[in-house]
């Protein structure tokens, strides 16, 4: 049986053989990162994202100290056993603030045992939990949303890691987060509105560097978002 398949598979003196199909290898390295896919590979995005990362945690947590240190008379030490005992208003005297520029930005020790905006007074595990899946979710949005060219987006996700981990540690460290600017002071709501306390000011909330990247890395990322979208609409539309 093996001599009938040789003989049915030696060519023919003369006879057109039909080309077999052509296999392309890959360009390049087949274990470089290309453009449009995961940044798990690409050791620049990876050195973007520490580097925004590493920066942002250090200016936030110095701001913190040097604020919490110089704004008033003398340095302000926080006590995280009186904080969870819900003693926190014993800490910082009423007076530890500084106009910055008047009108405009003056600097006021805070410490915010909530939220965002102070909400959720007392939940503190619950935040710490909340922080870490969403330090754990930027991660997994840099590996799979991103690409390796997005930079700009490599650069939003580390200022949310940044915030979110600089005011983690504030929750763990001290039991609250230590807050200090206050931008518009003296500014009030038109039309004689005011909040439900009765509040009459503009912007009554204080916060830090932490939550400035927070707001920064969220307006890059829906910038980003949006710029995704209109590419594949586009791309949509062209292909039809």
């Amino acid at each position: 049986m093996s001599d009938s398949l040789n003989d049915s598979t030696t060519s023919t003196p003369g006879a057109t053989q039909a080309p077999g199909p052509t296999v392309t290898p890959p360009a390049g390295n087949p274990a470089s990162v290309g453009p449009g896919e995961s940044t798990f590979r690409s050791i620049p995005a990876w050195a973007t994202l520490i580097l925004v990362t590493a920066t942002g945690l250090v200016l936030d947590l110095w701001s913190k100290s040097w604020a919490f240190a110089t704004l008033y008379a003398y340095p302000i030490d926080i006590n995280r056993d009186v904080v969870l005992q819900g003693r926190y208003g014993e800490i910082i005297p009423r007076d530890a603030q500084r106009v910055v520029i008047d009108g405009i930005l003056e600097f006021k020790l805070v410490l915010n045992v909530g939220a965002v905006f102070g909400a959720g007074e007392g939940k503190r595990w619950l935040f710490i939990g909340v922080t870490i899946f969403a330090v754990a979710f930027g991660i997994f949005l840099f590996g799979y949303w991103t690409r390796a060219k997005d930079w700009l987006a490599h650069v939003a996700i580390g200022l949310l890691l940044a915030g979110g981990l600089g005011n983690l540690y504030d929750r763990i460290v001290f039991g609250c987060v230590r807050d200090f600017i206050h931008p518009f002071p003296t500014a009030q709501l038109p039309f004689g509105w005011h909040s439900r306390s009765g509040d009459t000011a503009l912007w009554p909330y204080v916060s830090n560097v932490a939550d400035k990247f927070l707001i920064i890395g969220i307006g890059i990322l829906l910038i980003h978002a949006w710029r995704i979208g209109a590419s594949e609409k586009k791309t949509a539309k062209t292909a039809s």
